[in-house]
């Protein structure tokens, strides 16, 4: 996967490709893996990198949605109990399972979450990940010892499963590219291409050069999450919005605030969301917020009042929640979710994805979640091969191994969610010694990843390497801004950089990651 490499097939096309997905999430890379599955020619583009928005700021849950199934949404729970299977079989070493607590501080709530749990038990049927068990008041604090104990009843232990976001969004990049398809970061569309009235490819901007291309498809998926509606209005200018954006927002706090084998689940907060308390990477990560937001942002920042609320609702749960200095990293993300004419109630609007068909033939997919990725993507190609007049071809993804997959992983190596490559990172490490070094002596990552990301996966910054690439950002924003130099100066040897343009991406990633500083 090489950027000047794909940009050159880009510019070297001569024929229009089958499908262009315009946006580089979950829901694009899931829709443009599909379509390259099935054998169409396939190119996806995107603005700013692989999952730099909503995709690689989730809550990090592969899961049915028991809040759903509350609501009585059984088609939706259903078939993301579906994928969830897939995704443990396609790609083991970035999905794995995860016990849940829901503690009961009064007693009816025992029963009630139980049978809760166990309708989710029976419709999670042949999908399901092991039965919900009753514990006790000793048995929940066996499994999380830092539980507020005062008047706790005891608690309900059920099933699902986490992952890591970014990596699996590179995983199906790199998918892509093993399909013969074709992926480009840093390419901004500023405009569609029509034919008589048709929507026939895009112009677009290489926004590293400045260069700009016209690229030509049978059919355009506009795949943007959040910024759908500047496509939709690229098409017509005065077509009513589709997303009412609302944000949520992440603390990350060390392990020692969650220790044991379980995350938790607050099921009901000041604001009827659930939170989750839940270990990844050796820390703990608390979530999430639902505050309508105004409009689409690459780099959507946390509101004083989130975090407070966020702080102040785990605080009623958890022991050990530290003071503000002590927060590793606080994050925000927008979810693109399909309100339309609907209430500005954020909490209200659908989870459920939402396919339209514009009148000159762009195929919009918005909302949505990443648990249900490759269904969404199936649909759209679904759609966008009847607008294109291409051939019938069923997906081939509901059997596809991504790449990296792996059948034994384990989850105590830093090096678990390469799958396959990780294998390759080592040889680099081997090769050159200075490459095995850590990072930063407070993060679990090694130099070589940095060599690996550039060659291999089309990290071009500092904030690509350390917020997508590896997860430092979020696990700790402090520590990534003392490593910022050290990944610049690797990253510049790799691309062929400057001393300025170090220089420069030290002082950028230093800027945005004060923005990740409680």
């Amino acid at each position: 996967m090489n950027r000047d490499q794909a940009l050159r097939t880009v510019s070297d096309r001569s024929d229009p490709w089958d499908v262009l997905v315009v946006g580089g999430g979950a829901t694009g890379l899931g829709t443009a893996v599909d379509a390259a599955s099935r054998g169409y020619a396939t190119l996806l583009v995107e603005q700013h990198d692989f999952a730099k928005g909503t995709s690689s700021r989730s809550t990090k849950l592969i899961h049915g949605g028991v809040r759903y199934l509350a609501q009585g949404r059984l088609g939706l729970v259903r078939t993301a109990l579906s994928e969830r299977d897939l995704l443990l079989r396609n790609a083991p070493h970035l999905v794995h399972d995860l016990k849940f607590i829901v503690p009961a501080y009064a007693l009816w709530e025992l029963p009630f979450y139980f049978a809760g749990l166990k309708a989710y038990d029976l419709l999670s049927g042949e999908f399901g990940r092991g039965r919900s068990q009753w514990l006790s008041c000793r048995e929940t604090l066996e499994r999380a010892p830092t539980l507020v104990r005062d008047s706790l009843r005891g608690g309900i232990l059920y099933h699902d499963c986490q992952f890591d976001d970014a990596r699996l969004a590179i995983a199906l990049a790199r998918t892509l590219f093993d399909l013969r398809g074709t992926a480009v970061n840093y390419v901004r569309v500023t405009g569609l291409l029509k034919k008589a009235d048709k929507v026939c490819g895009v112009r677009a901007s290489d926004v590293e050069t400045g260069h700009n291309l016209e690229i030509r498809a049978r059919v355009v998926v506009n795949a943007t999450g959040a910024f759908a509606d500047q496509v939709l209005q690229m098409d017509e200018p005065h077509v009513r919005p589709l997303i009412t954006p609302s944000q949520g927002i992440h603390v990350v706090l060390d392990r020692a605030a969650l220790p044991g084998d379980c995350a938790v689940v607050v099921p009901h907060t000041d604001d009827s969301r659930i939170l989750f308390a839940i270990p990844w990477h050796d820390r703990v990560l608390i979530g999430t917020t639902d505050t309508p937001a105004a409009g689409p942002a690459l780099e959507p920042r946390p509101l004083e009042d989130e975090l407070e609320f966020l702080l102040a609702n785990a605080a009623r749960y958890l022991t050990k929640i530290p003071d503000r200095t002590d927060i590793l990293s606080i994050f925000a993300g927008l979810r693109p979710l399909v309100a339309g004419k609907q209430s500005r109630n954020t909490a209200k609007a659908s989870r459920d994805h939402h396919i339209e068909v514009s009148p000159a033939g762009l195929v919009t997919i918005a909302g949505g979640k990443w648990t249900t990725y490759r269904h969404m993507g199936e649909e759209t190609v679904d759609s966008a091969l009847r607008v294109a007049g291409l051939p019938e071809r069923k997906t081939a993804t509901r059997a596809l191994h991504l790449h990296g997959w792996q059948a034994d992983v384990n989850l105590q190596d830093p090096l678990s969610v390469y799958g396959t490559d990780a294998q390759s990172i080592r040889k680099l490490a081997l090769a050159e010694p200075i490459l095995g070094e850590k990072l930063h002596a407070g993060l679990p990552y090694i130099k070589a990843e940095a060599v690996w990301a550039a060659r291999h996966e089309m990290a071009r910054t500092v904030e690509d390497l350390l917020s997508r690439r590896t997860r430092a950002l979020l696990l700790d924003a402090r520590a990534s801004i003392e490593t910022a130099t050290v990944v610049a100066d690797l990253l510049a040897a790799e691309l062929g950089r400057g001393l300025e343009w170090v220089e420069r991406q030290v002082v950028e990633f230093t800027d945005l990651a004060r923005g990740y500083v409680a």
